[in-house]
């Protein structure tokens, strides 16, 4: 395999990759060790990067490598003993302080209760008309500005305003919510 690349000057010239059968297992393999390496992270990008450092590893050692069939194996070793190392190497710093940094403990509410308050708080919007219950839903659910809200319903931003006012107007007096005020 031929590349090129650039010299001291300004030329460009060539040279051949002294091992043109691993730049063939690379670009054949390269998806499925990916998704090796994306199982092994969080990030797509971190994924990528250590795909490309285990790859690196194989190039480096493509000569002691004897049995070429079982490439994908030593790859997938390179990958994790990459990750590993990169674990151990993180970096936790610890400092002492006179308080605790954690909040204190605030009783969580009871999930059976959040739900039903939930279930109670749409079952009230679901009685709003519909052009009131589009614009509540637009502004709190999916946090749309008026002005955004506007546009998406093509409406003015004052009707938006009054609109929104006299839904949570109506929502304020449904007798369902009660227990929430």
């Amino acid at each position: 395999m031929t590349t090129l690349v650039r010299t001291s000057g300004s030329s460009v010239g060539t040279r051949t990759l002294p091992y043109p059968s691993f730049s063939s297992y690379m670009k054949a393999r390269q998806p499925v060790l990916l998704r090796t390496a994306r199982s092994l992270t969080a990030n797509p990008s971190d994924a990528e990067d250590l795909l490309q450092t285990a790859l690196t590893k194989t190039y480096v050692a493509w000569e002691r490598i004897e049995d070429h069939r079982a490439l994908d194996g030593y790859v997938r070793r390179a990958l994790l003993n990459t990750r590993t190392s990169q674990w151990r190497k993180r970096k936790v710093d610890e400092f002492v302080c006179d308080e605790l940094p954690e909040p204190e403990d605030v009783p969580a509410g009871d999930p059976a209760e959040h739900q039903a308050l939930h279930d109670a708080m749409w079952r009230a919007i679901m009685k709003l008309p519909a052009r009131q219950r589009a614009m509540v839903v637009l502004r709190y659910y999916e946090d749309l500005s008026e002005v955004q809200t506007a546009e998406v319903l093509g409406v003015s931003v004052g009707t938006v305003k009054s609109a929104v006012s006299r839904a949570l107007g109506k929502l304020r007096e449904d007798p369902e919510l009660e227990p929430v005020r």
